[in-house]
Order: structure tokens, then C-alpha cells, then sequence
């Protein structure tokens, strides 16, 4: 146990100091505080005493140095059983600092409204992470609370304990202040990086808020959180269950496919992170059961995401199947109201969603790779190869399945009619299997339109044998990068077969 006998105060928030004033006066604390916060606990009638006349030295720089005095930290970073310390600050007439409770500017905010470069610096901290590095180090003797959210547990902490703390309090707290400080400089070393188009600095951090525990991972054995980074999703749940780590993971898979839709326009249904139906029918309705019809099987149980509002008329169509999640722009009353009689269903509103990641990351064990997120729609760099050239209303179905295909996992097939999927292969190593999975599935589900659909696949073709795969089945168009020491092979094998062939030179592997 550590007797408090001494604190220092520094904090931008103010707000909640009613919460600790009572006890450390109940335990007779002298404070110790910085001018704004000298001012606000003086106006609240509770003594104490400015850093300027604690250190006899005034604040300086225009604020920029106030707490940085050796009274302060050697008070702070003594080590009290160690009789040199002892002999130096008795000589210089130094008391311990046993507390302190000191937050930072809050940088975070003035980036999100996008102040400029010049006021951002000035919003940089260093006195308040130096003094909660200082104290954090010092744990063994000293208490550090660095957020206002942990003034009750203070507080229970000093009464439990007559105006003492326990080490394992101290050290709690002191993991908690290096997290803080760790995760504030790496915001601004990620902002400057970007400020400065470092895309792969020498040293990497990556920071995030926690935002909730989830009842567990992939798996029931496997413990899971949600982290988000500092501009948060903004996803707004209306009703059901919590979500779960596999139901995050569907709903991003869906929302990063959404995000390359028209505006209002398209459903995907998503199932263990694949799209297993598509459409960009602008009718929600028709777009909705045209991705259903791709492949309803997969569907049972997955997320359902509308790139629109959802109405009475669409909710009622929604409400006859099993989904996990469904995600949209929003409800109209009649829609929420018929949708939340499933009780567990978990309905997300993403119309304030932002899409902001530029870059990927994977971990690896000790490692993590990053690579920039794959960002690129094709539009109009199509090189026709084969003797047959494509409609126009082909061409617009060619771009969309390869669309599709950046978000199927590798090795991806995608047929699509006109302006929805009809049948996906994905995850396979061999192409020729995805192609035989996606012709499969397109002739048990929607055998009338396999006949003049395109089909796409997110890398070359090696062989012919995927050529002739998806012809037999009835495909009459093909998109593919392009790019195999056997193309001239394959663009035979498709003058052979009587198909339209087109190289994007783009490859949209998804491993």
C-alpha cells in the first residue's frame, strides 16, 4: 500500500472532478494543478495550489511549457526506498507527487474537424504524456489515472484503502496510461505519415478503440473484440442479438461490395465473407430476390445487404427467409416494424458508414503485411481478343461480374444475366473447379439464364479447359486480366467455342 499524500491535477476535460474532489479532501491530498485547472477547482471552492507557484517558475511559451520542471517529475520519479533520491530531493527541498491524474489534449477531435496543419500542431500534447509516462514508470510508488472514465474506480480504490493504493491498482492503471500514450502518439504519426505521403514508414503502429468484447471469435473456444480506429464506423444497430466476430466479417465483406454500387442502387447477400448473390437492379425489390435467386441455398443464415432504404414491400419479402444481419440505408417505420418481430434478427443502418481504410492489413503471427486496399473499378480499359465482339448491354454485364469478382475469394468464377449474378465459384485452388461450381450452381438455380450470360474471372486462365468449361455450360462472354504464356491458346480455344473474350489487365486475386 501507498499512503497519497500529494496529487497533481492537469486535465483539458473538467467535467467530471466533482466525482474525486470529496475524497481527496476527505484524505487530506494536497493538490497540486495546472491554470485551467487551478481556476476550475478553486471556482468549486476546494484548495489548492498553481504549478507556477509550486515550482515558482510561470508557464511559458504560450502554454506550451507548464508542468515540464524538475519539482514536478523528480517528485514524480523518485523511487522512495532509494536513500541517493532521498538525500538529492530533501537537498533541492523536492516533495513526492504520490498522484496524478492528467489527461491529453485532445488531438483526435481537432483532426476530425479538420483544423489546419499549423492549429493541429498546437494541439499536439507533450507535457500531459510526459507527466503520465512519468508517473506510469513510477508505478511502484506512484498512482496514475489518465482517464476520466476511472475517477470511481479512484475513488473506491482510496476508500476501500483509507487513502492508499495497492500495487496491483497502480500497476493496473499504469498499463492503461502506457496504452493511452502509445496510442495518441501513433495517431499523429499516422497523420503525419499521411501529411507526408510516407505509405511504409520504418516503424508501423496501429491504433484503435475498444469497442466491445464479442461473445467470442470464429469460435466458441476462441476469445474475440471489436477495435475501431479513430473515425469509427458510424454502423447504427436497430434490433437483435449482439453481433458476433463472423457476423462483423460478413458485414464488412458486404459493405466494401456495396461501396462500388450505383448510388441507391444493388443488393449482395454474403455468406463467410463471399458474396454468394449480387445485383444492381435498381428496384430494391427485383435486386433483392435476383441475388436471392443466385444461390439460396448459401444464403440461409448470411447478410443481406440493400443499398437503398428498405420499404414495407421489401421487408415483407425479407422476413420470409433466415438471415443473420440485414443491412441497409436505412428503414421506413412500416419496414422496421415488421422487420423487428424477429427479435434476434440484428438490422444495421449504414447511411452514415465511412469509407475510409486505404490500406489492408494481414497479421501473421509476429509479422503483419500491407498492401493498399484494392480500390480499382474497371471502367472502360477492355481489349476485345476474340474474333466476336460484345453488345453493348454485354459489355456493362462483362465489368459488373468482374466487379463481383474482386470480392470472391480466389480462385473466382462469376456468371452474371444483364445485371445480376447467376451462379459463383469460389475458393477453390484449381480455376477449373470455380468454373464447374459456378456453372453448377447457375443451372440448378437459374438454368433458364445461363444461356447468353457472361462470365468473369478474377486471373488468367492457364488452360483452356475453364474456356470450355463455361462454354458447355452456355456462357457466351468471357472478361479475364489476360497475362498466361497460354493466351494465345485460350483466346483459340474461345474463337473455337464461338465466345467473346476480354482482357481487363487487372487481376483481382482475394486470398
Amino acid at each position: 500500500m501507498k499512503k497519497i499524500k500529494r496529487a497533481l491535477i492537469s486535465v483539458s476535460n473538467k467535467s467530471k472532478l466533482n466525482l474525486i474532489l470529496p475524497t481527496l479532501k476527505r484524505f487530506n491530498i494536497e493538490i497540486v494543478c495546472s491554470g485551467g485547472s487551478y481556476k476550475k477547482i478553486r471556482s468549486m471552492n476546494y484548495s489548492c495550489i498553481e504549478v507556477s507557484d509550486y515550482t515558482e517558475y510561470s508557464e511559458m511559451l504560450n502554454g506550451r511549457v507548464k508542468t515540464l520542471h524538475p519539482k514536478i517529475h523528480a517528485g514524480i520519479l523518485n523511487v522512495r526506498n532509494n536513500k541517493k533520491h532521498i538525500r538529492e530531493l530533501k537537498k533541492r527541498n523536492i516533495p513526492n507527487i504520490d498522484l496524478v491524474i492528467v489527461d491529453i489534449y485532445p488531438f483526435e477531435e481537432q483532426l476530425k474537424k479538420n483544423v489546419n496543419f499549423k492549429k493541429l500542431i498546437e494541439h499536439i500534447d507533450i507535457g500531459g504524456p510526459t507527466l503520465i509516462r512519468a508517473a506510469a514508470k513510477n508505478f511502484n510508488d506512484v498512482t496514475v489515472v489518465s482517464n476520466i472514465n476511472d475517477y470511481p474506480n479512484l475513488v473506491d480504490e482510496l476508500k476501500k484503502n483509507k487513502g492508499s493504493t495497492s500495487i496491483n491498482f497502480r500497476k493496473y492503471m499504469s498499463a492503461k496510461a502506457f496504452n493511452l500514450t502509445a496510442y495518441y502518439d501513433s495517431v499523429i504519426a499516422n497523420w503525419l505519415n499521411m501529411e507526408s505521403n510516407i505509405k511504409f514508414p520504418d516503424k508501423k503502429t496501429i491504433y484503435g478503440n475498444l469497442k466491445e468484447k464479442l461473445r467470442y471469435g470464429e469460435n466458441p473456444h476462441q476469445e474475440s473484440s471489436l477495435y475501431e480506429m479513430s473515425n469509427g464506423s458510424n454502423l447504427k444497430q436497430l434490433n437483435g442479438k449482439t453481433l458476433s466476430y463472423n457476423n462483423y466479417n460478413d458485414i464488412y465483406s458486404a459493405l466494401a461490395i456495396i461501396n462500388t454500387f450505383g448510388t441507391n442502387e444493388g443488393t449482395v447477400i454474403v455468406k463467410h465473407a463471399n458474396p454468394c448473390g449480387a445485383s444492381i437492379e435498381k428496384n430494391n425489390l427485383k435486386s433483392f430476390q435476383d441475388s436471392l435467386f443466385c444461390d439460396p441455398v448459401s444464403a440461409f443464415g448470411g447478410v443481406a445487404a440493400i443499398n437503398s432504404v428498405i420499404t414495407k414491400k421489401l421487408a415483407l419479402e425479407l422476413k420470409k427467409k433466415f438471415f443473420e444481419v440485414i443491412i441497409s440505408k436505412g428503414f421506413d417505420k412500416e419496414a422496421i416494424k415488421i422487420l423487428r418481430k424477429k427479435k434476434n434478427l440484428r438490422l444495421i443502418d449504414f447511411s452514415k458508414f465511412n469509407f475510409v481504410n486505404k490500406l489492408h492489413y494481414l497479421f501473421l503471427e509476429n509479422s503483419f503485411l500491407i498492401q493498399d486496399s484494392n480500390k480499382i473499378l474497371l471502367k472502360n480499359n477492355l481489349r476485345i481478343v476474340t474474333k466476336k465482339k460484345p453488345s453493348r448491354d454485354q459489355i456493362n454485364s462483362l465489368k459488373f461480374a468482374f466487379n463481383v469478382s474482386k470480392f470472391v475469394k480466389s480462385n473466382a468464377i462469376v456468371l452474371v444475366n444483364s445485371k445480376s449474378t447467376i451462379g459463383i465459384g469460389s475458393g477453390q485452388p484449381s480455376r477449373l473447379d470455380s468454373c464447374k461450381i459456378a456453372s453448377k450452381k447457375a443451372l440448378e438455380f437459374l438454368p433458364g439464364k445461363i444461356k447468353n450470360s457472361v462470365a468473369a474471372s478474377d486471373a488468367f486462365f492457364p488452360f483452356p479447359d475453364g474456356i470450355e468449361e463455361l462454354a458447355k455450360s452456355g456462357v457466351k462472354a468471357i472478361i479475364q486480366p489476360g497475362g498466361s504464356i497460354n493466351d494465345k491458346k485460350i483466346i483459340e480455344a474461345a474463337n473455337d467455342a464461338g465466345l467473346i473474350m476480354a482482357f481487363s489487365g487487372i487481376r483481382h486475386f482475394k486470398h
